[in-house]
């Protein structure tokens, strides 16, 4: 056998991290028993991108640019694959990986994370659209978005298991959101608007070097190349896998609440799969299941998410003068028109859907650099200490996170345009960086048995080359911004 009378796998570096030993994958389970991760990646995916961004592009262009969505976000279905890869063959998470290779890697995604989503964005926005639905002002959605971070504090600090929670609650917003694109099929997409699609999608559509005139371009190439979860949110997937006890992910403890979970303060560094015949059918299986896990999760809900809403804005908005540029004054008019041009009812479950939904997306991005921190903090420099666990490091970061995004709603400040700068242009750095590492760790660190190659790695090498050009694209703009 490959492994024969060694206890460790040699591929791992282990100058940073403890050498991996040889452990047993256990048997795959039907595809039902699997399903969550992506869901919550979808659920992170149907947010202000799916919502606000591509139907906007839409009322200004019509569908030409569909097409570039559709590759922007079967980018990263091949992205989250190889994250999942690692986790699938050691347990560890993607950012513990990159840990392997450069020790400073972890500290440097956990500060991105913080920096990315430290902004209450999503809940004051989320807030907002539904005080269009149910008729309260500014001041009192800032109120609503201070409860409902502390209420998604509570959620994630007290819950027995963190993720079967998240994926539960997650999973209530990806239904309502699909029967609600259902309706919207059946009352306000019409024949013509399916044939433009049909149309839009098999052309060549707009070049992805060319920005279409009177857009803002960090609204497109944020769009396009960021559409999907972006940011940090795909490396959580290894995190969210793990807990779901994917593969050798279900040698790991899990995080849980120290209040109310059963908490075990061991670092979670990850053993590789067992190089015998048995165990890389195992593996070859877990691979299978997840790889239709995110196929059907993640890549189908939302192409059909962007798909619907981007069909309902051409159907309605198109071509008409709606006030706004891709913000909430844009999400306003439109539910507007929709009631006008649908019903009443129908703009009104426009705002309910796309409010309830962004402050389902906040617990989601409240969840993940928390868990990303904690994974760092508890591999990289706490591994020996039995005292902090990651479960309690994850709470503290989970309630310094809400409290500084309640301080900055109450205070009044809105986003300065250094942190817009900073955050928008970070985020796609950051993919085009760990783009790069996945590939990397993926090539040099896991058995030749298992590891990246073929069709996949030309992916991946694609999608480096994608997310570089469309990061580039950003910080060129972002600078000529903040410089004058």
């Amino acid at each position: 056998m490959a492994n024969a009378g060694n206890t460790f796998a040699p591929e791992p570096p282990s100058k940073f991290l403890p050498p991996m030993p040889y452990k047993d994958i256990p048997e795959a389970p039907k595809l039902k028993k699997v399903l969550g991760p992506s869901i919550i990646m979808a659920a992170l995916a149907v947010s202000s991108g799916e919502y606000i961004l591509w139907p906007y592009i839409t009322s200004k262009v019509g569908l030409v640019m569909l097409w570039a969505a559709l590759v922007g976000v079967t980018v990263q279905y091949f992205l989250n694959m190889e994250i999942e890869r690692w986790t699938l063959a050691t347990g560890e998470t993607a950012v513990a990986g990159f840990v392997r290779l450069w020790k400073p890697w972890g500290a440097i995604m956990a500060v991105c994370g913080f920096i990315c989503i430290v902004w209450p964005g999503w809940a004051t926005s989320g807030a907002t659209i539904l005080g269009f639905a149910l008729g309260y002002d500014s001041g009192t959605a800032s109120w609503v978005a201070v409860i409902a971070l502390i209420a998604m504090a509570l959620t994630l600090t007290l819950s027995p298991v963190v993720y079967t929670t998240l994926e539960k609650l997650e999973t209530v917003k990806v239904v309502a959101v699909v029967l609600f694109l259902l309706v919207a099929i059946a009352v306000a997409v019409g024949p013509q608007a399916w044939g433009d699609l049909h149309t839009a999608v098999s052309g060549i559509g707009t070049g992805l070097g060319a920005i279409p005139e009177g857009l803002n371009p960090a609204v497109v190439l944020g769009a396009i190349a960021f559409a999907g979860a972006g940011a940090l949110a795909n490396l959580a997937q290894s995190n969210w896998i793990r807990d779901k006890g994917f593969g050798m992910g279900s040698h790991i403890p899990r995080v849980v609440s120290p209040i109310t979970g059963e908490d075990q303060a061991v670092a979670a560094t990850g053993s590789m799969v067992r190089q015998d015949e048995e165990n890389l059918r195992r593996f070859r299986n877990w691979w299978r299941v997840a790889n239709i896990e995110q196929l059907i999760s993640f890549w189908l809900l939302t192409i059909l998410s962007i798909s619907v809403l981007s069909l309902v804005a051409y159907q309605t908005v198109y071509d008409r003068e709606i006030p706004g540029s891709g913000d909430l004054v844009f999400v306003q008019g439109m539910g507007q028109a929709l009631k006008e041009d649908v019903g009443g009812w129908f703009g009104t479950l426009f705002w309910v859907i796309g409010g309830a939904g962004l402050l389902m997306t906040a617990l989601a991005n409240v969840d993940y650099p928390c868990r990303i921190v904690a994974d760092v903090l508890k591999t990289v420099y706490l591994q020996n200490n039995h005292r902090w666990s990651e479960s309690k490091i994850y709470a503290i970061a989970v309630w310094t996170l809400v409290f500084s995004g309640c301080t900055i709603i109450l205070s009044g400040f809105s986003q300065p345009l250094l942190l817009l700068v900073v955050s928008g242009a970070l985020s796609g750095v950051v993919m085009f960086v760990y783009t790069i590492l996945v590939t990397v760790l993926n090539r040099r660190a896991l058995p030749k048995s298992i590891r990246l190659s073929g069709f996949r790695l030309g992916a991946m090498i694609f999608a480096a080359c994608f997310f570089g050009y469309f990061s580039l694209r950003l910080i060129l703009f972002y600078g000529g911004q903040l410089l004058g």
